[in-house]
């Protein structure tokens, strides 16, 4: 495959911010497209080179431009990238139908599973615009946006069923601070950054209940093991979650002030009421939106995930943050196996 000298991203969000400055940083020669739903962000990036409401005073390279225009992001882009909401993919998506080359890349950033259908991204992506899983690839890891837009050294994982496309995307990434890895197992890595965020929102609600660092340290860990049961009932490889986009990614997830999951579960935990999280929120956390779905389809595939379960309680109200500890430890006592 031959290199990209045009890139579009689409979403302006803080995470697509940050990977339209990545791309750039690695492809100097390259023009990116970052596509973003407000004219005034558009405005933003192009007037002065920033996009302040996500990234504060960090300058973006000079060759990204935005645009409000799907179409004039699409024409004539090899490689497109995704960084939409998840629960507003599909819709997004039936805006970019029509406009992708014959054999475009598509690399999907979103962590979360559909509501409705429980279908993971790439399941929606293939979908809605008809295109094989090959063509498909997934990016995950422990990857908190601000760090990666400071520069920050940074490893992550590219998933494709090809993986000669997997190798040609990665390429395309590669910078002195961002540092892709290959892999062949698009499930493994998407449930593992799906799942992540349903734990980092029980790590904060500890947190935010004033609980310490073994309590905290026992539910990530436990986390992990009910995240490699999920993936590994889907058809993923149990060596993936132990890797960068399973336990790298949960870790991240659960223990920095920038994750906005764990800053949902520590407001939970200290009070605040679901429906007012966006008051103390700019972005949403993704794991309030996919932890219902997370656990319908767990029980669909007879998986037991006691802390999907309790965070899902505390989401709908029927568990307070009190008595979701005691949820968590007073299970049955059994062996830590992770398949069991």
């Amino acid at each position: 495959m031959e290199p990209s000298h045009r890139i579009a991203v689409l979403g302006a969000g803080s995470w697509g911010t940050t990977f339209a400055k990545l791309v750039a940083d690695a492809n100097a020669a390259a023009e990116v497209i970052l596509w973003a739903r407000r004219d005034e962000v558009v405005q933003e990036i192009n007037e002065l080179n920033t996009n302040s409401q996500y990234l504060g005073d960090i300058v973006l390279p000079s060759n990204i431009s935005a645009t409000s225009d799907i179409a004039e992001a699409l024409v004539g882009t090899p490689l497109v990238v995704l960084a939409v909401p998840a629960q507003s993919l599909r819709a997004q998506l039936e805006a970019v139908k029509g406009h992708l080359e014959p054999d475009v890349s598509i690399i999907s950033l979103m962590k979360g599973l559909e509501r409705g259908t429980d279908l993971r991204m790439s399941q929606v992506i293939s979908e809605v615009l008809e295109l094989t899983m090959d063509q498909i690839a997934v990016l995950s890891g422990p990857n908190l946006a601000m760090e990666i837009a400071r520069k920050e050294p940074t490893a992550s994982v590219v998933a494709c069923s090809n993986s000669e496309r997997a190798a040609w995307i990665a390429s395309s990434l590669v910078t002195d601070y961002f540092r892709p890895y290959t892999n062949n197992d698009v499930i493994g890595v998407e449930i593992g950054g799906i799942v992540k965020n349903v734990i980092a929102l029980a790590v904060g609600i500890c947190d935010g209940k004033g609980m310490g660092d073994n309590t905290k340290a026992s539910v990530i860990t436990r986390g992990l093991a009910e995240t490699t049961r999920l993936a590994m009932a889907l058809g993923g490889q149990q060596e993936t979650l132990s890797g960068l986009a399973g336990l790298g990614d949960l870790v991240a997830t659960c223990a920095s002030p920038l994750s906005r999951n764990r800053t949902a579960g520590r407001l939970l935990g200290q009070g605040h009421a679901v429906q007012d999280l966006a008051q103390h929120m700019t972005q949403t956390a993704e794991g309030t939106k996919s932890a219902a779905a997370v656990l319908h389809l767990a029980r669909e595939n007879k998986v037991d995930m006691p802390i999907t379960e309790a965070v899902v309680a505390v989401l709908d109200g029927t568990l307070t943050v009190d008595s979701m500890a005691n949820k968590l430890l007073g299970r049955q006592l059994k062996s830590e196996g992770i398949p069991s």
